[in-house]
């Protein structure tokens, strides 16, 4: 273990590393257009005009901004200032403060930019778009990633793509709304309330980029996926999106107030203030801020810092999204929901002892990991008795992901069923070949395929025919569905709804098929048992 000078000296190189990082976001130039922005790829918002450049045939633009948080710290954001003269849109600008890596990006509270790719500028032509949400949770990420770049969708399916940033975890999420100031009333649902903010934006600019703005898709993976939940059972959001597809990322109740309270009093408590000092909060360092939010929550059963998610705050968001139902204003809205086979070998993957554990090893990690409350040894029979071929990591592998993330899935697409509400279930079953094949069909292999983008840095698809084969497949259906409200193409069976008790999934694989209730042991043994979001109490 580090001595006590040691992890001081860390965390003072931290506090610098993201206090440079966000000051170089803060000075950044706000017009330079660069030789390779001018040309035709020139547009016009409502703040002022923007120079993009070309792509393979597509017009890109990168950092457009569609609000202003620099000084709006857990309020909602400001519209973004006006400038002057043509700005230069052919860079991605700051991400959300966040610890670790943005995607390559610098940090800045000044962070809502949004990214947009269109095979025309003022065409007079109604093309569906896309709406990407990025993963990393409630926590991390942007819209920056190779992996969420449009161009490949663009000339695929002539459809806009616009990828987008929004504040995170406490800047997002840091729910203050017990304390008794107004001001911050909202503050556990800014994150949300940022995403609408940028599909306001989209609406308004539809026209200019060659858009349809009354047909809008919003899809994104893990907590993009989760943030489009939330999404469905907002009232400010409702109208701003017409279909919505969620990938390994699902919220069927959000964090409660009481919850939600405790862990920014926890949050205060870690960076030395009194639940009353909410003024130095806001006069806190971003990076000392971001450093407060390694406390400990005390709802997870592992070690970790605090969580961050949507609050039922009976304002933003006065319901949990999928519970006791699915939310009645999202009842037209078409909805495909989908999950990976292995999905937590992208999580527990990286221990080679996961590999290799015996049956002796195994009722421990199962109970760290599986996140719900089920005996192991339940969990260990059961498996055994549906899989006798299943080795010990194979069972381990398994049960995380069921106990985990698919479940949430399963609930979500039995609410959408019984509300009588358009939903199309898929189950990603095709394997990677990336570390040997050992990490199979796991979390965050449909975003390349979905994007066609297997050749991007960051896909561990590889570039074989097999993985052009797959990619086109999950990138027609998505844009078959964007375009007609139903993902079946030519290039897959008959994709049926999903309906109880059958529930009708799309197995994708280099041989796709249709399934009724695939895993249904393990769906009945986990629905034994109440499913509680994480973060809910």
């Amino acid at each position: 273990m580090p001595s006590f000078s040691a992890r001081e000296s860390s965390r003072r190189h931290f506090l610098k590393q993201v206090s440079a990082i966000g000051l170089a976001a803060a000075l950044a130039p706000l017009a330079s257009p660069s030789a390779s922005a001018r040309g035709d790829s020139v547009a016009t918002t409502r703040s002022g005009r923007i120079a993009g450049l070309r792509d393979r045939g597509i017009h890109v633009f990168r950092g457009i901004p569609y609000g202003d948080t620099s000084t709006r710290r857990f309020r909602r954001a400001l519209p973004e200032t006006p400038w002057t003269g043509v700005r230069d849109a052919t860079r991605f600008a700051a991400s959300a403060p966040q610890r670790g890596d943005a995607d390559g990006q610098p940090v800045s509270e000044d962070c809502l930019f949004l990214n947009l790719h269109t095979p025309g500028l003022r065409d007079g032509r109604k093309r569906p778009i896309l709406f990407y949400i990025h993963g990393g949770g409630y926590n991390n990420g942007s819209g920056s990633h190779p992996l969420y770049d449009g161009a490949n969708l663009c000339r695929r399916g002539d459809v806009v793509v616009v990828t987008v940033n929004h504040r995170l975890n406490a800047f997002g999420y840091l729910y203050l709304g017990e304390h008794g100031d107004e001001r911050f009333a909202e503050s556990g649902n800014v994150g949300q309330l940022d995403l609408i903010q940028a599909l306001h934006w989209v609406r308004e600019h539809a026209d200019e980029f060659g858009g349809d703005a009354s047909n809008v898709t919003v899809f994104g993976q893990s907590g993009g996926g989760a943030k489009i939940a939330t999404l469905m059972a907002m009232p400010e959001a409702d109208g701003l999106f017409h279909k919505a597809m969620t990938m390994s990322g699902q919220q069927v109740t959000a964090a409660g107030p009481r919850a939600a309270a405790q862990r920014a009093d926890l949050l205060l408590r870690e960076a030395g203030l009194e639940p009353d000092e909410l003024d130095r909060l806001l006069a806190l360092p971003m990076a000392r801020l971001l450093e407060a939010t390694r406390a400990r929550d005390p709802s997870r059963v592992e070690d970790t810092s605090l969580y961050f998610s949507p609050v039922l705050d009976s304002r933003a968001l006065p319901r949990h999204p999928f519970y006791p139902d699915a939310p009645a204003q999202s009842a037209r809205i078409p909805m495909i929901i989908g999950n990976t086979h292995d999905e937590t070998r992208a999580f527990l993957g990286g221990d080679p002892a996961n590999f290799a554990l015996t049956w002796e090893q195994l009722p421990r990690k199962i109970r760290e990991q599986q996140y719900v409350d089920l005996a192991p040894d339940v969990v260990i029979a059961e498996y055994r008795r549906l899989y006798p071929d299943y080795t010990p990591s194979e069972v381990f592998f398994a049960a995380t992901t069921a106990g985990r993330s698919w479940r949430g899935a399963i609930i979500e697409a039995e609410e959408r069923a019984r509300q009588g509400a358009p939903a199309w279930v898929y189950q990603l079953d095709w394997r990677s070949p990336a570390e040997g094949g050992r990490l199979r069909a796991f979390h965050t292999l449909d975003i390349p395929l979905v994007f066609d983008n297997v050749d991007a840095e960051g896909s561990r698809t590889g570039t074989s025919e097999r993985a052009h084969r797959m990619a086109t497949r999950m990138s027609d259906a998505l844009i078959a569905f964007a375009r007609h409200g139903d993902p079946n193409h030519a290039g897959i069976p008959h994709w049926a709804p999903y309906t109880l008790p059958r529930r009708q999934t799309m197995v994708f694989d280099d041989a796709s098929r249709m399934e009724d209730d695939p895993r249904g042991g393990e769906r009945r043994l986990y629905e034994s048992v109440p499913f509680v979001q994480r973060g809910t109490f």
